[in-house]
């Protein structure tokens, strides 16, 4: 957003609101309007810092209100019997306001409740002060005059106008833990279960025989020539049988409705 500089700004001292007004919209001088901003970008700047603790930052609050400055001074008109720093602040504490009111909630919240929420700031810095501790919820809503359930559900809103970064630092340490390192992952333990018993399923289809040769290869980790001397035939008859049983429990477990989730063997 251009503005005017402080070179330009001195030369303009003099000036005041009145005439800079009148050369804007009387003969369209831009740098005219440009020197009223800079001008009253300090006035901008207070009333933001009201809504700085609010979650937003103190530079985008002010630029939001600057938003405001700009409306007040182009709807203007000079037979107002008012200042122009007084029209123009409420039209920058409206548009602050209607950012924190529409775009600053992160789960939806009704309009009424973000609008007391956000009246409900400067009252409790006032009555801070005031009484030297926190207000009570009866006392804001003695002030606001609202419910004392309204001002209750307000102030709980405020923890829906942000949402917090699952990569953001939990603690005030850059490099610590993230709210991330708190959630579960996946366990890999689960899998296993599941794929036993869908495994042990299969397994069941076979014969008593064929069950105990595949025990053996691959629970025991006997070989093909140790699983012939023990069942009492020839090795090939052991690998051809492991080689039939595998594919008739594959077959099983891929059936219609069914799936068993297969581990790629490394090459």
């Amino acid at each position: 957003m251009s503005v005017a500089g402080p070179i330009e700004a001195r030369a303009y001292e003099a000036s005041n609101d009145p005439e800079l007004l009148e050369r804007y919209h009387q003969a369209g001088d831009i740098r005219a309007r440009q020197l009223l901003i800079e001008r009253h970008m300090p006035l901008v700047r207070r009333l933001a810092q009201r809504y700085a603790q609010r979650g937003e930052a103190l530079e985008d609050l002010t630029q939001v209100g600057c938003v405001g400055l700009i409306k007040a001074i182009d709807r203007f008109d000079g037979e107002y019997q008012v200042a122009l720093a007084s029209y123009a602040t409420p039209n920058i504490l409206g548009e602050i306001k209607r950012h924190f009111r529409d775009k600053g909630w992160a789960m939806r919240v009704p309009r009424e409740v973000q609008e007391l929420n956000v009246r409900l700031g400067p009252v409790m810095d006032q009555l801070t002060v005031q009484l030297g501790r926190s207000p009570t919820v009866d006392e804001l809503a003695a002030v606001t005059r609202a419910p004392r359930e309204r001002v209750v559900e307000a102030l709980e809103s405020s923890r829906a106008y942000s949402a917090l970064s699952l990569s953001a630092p939990s603690g005030g340490d850059d490099e610590g833990s993230t709210a991330m390192d708190a959630l579960g992952t996946d366990e890999a333990g689960y899998g296993r279960s599941e794929d036993r018993q869908l495994l042990r399923q299969g397994l069941e289809t076979l014969p008593e025989r064929e069950r105990a040769i595949l025990h053996m290869r691959f629970f025991q980790g006997l070989t093909q020539s140790e699983i012939a001397a023990r069942v009492g035939i020839s090795q090939m008859h052991v690998s051809r049988l492991i080689r039939q049983s595998v594919e008739r429990v594959r077959d099983v477990l891929d059936g219609p409705g069914r799936s068993m989730r297969r581990r790629r063997e490394p090459a």
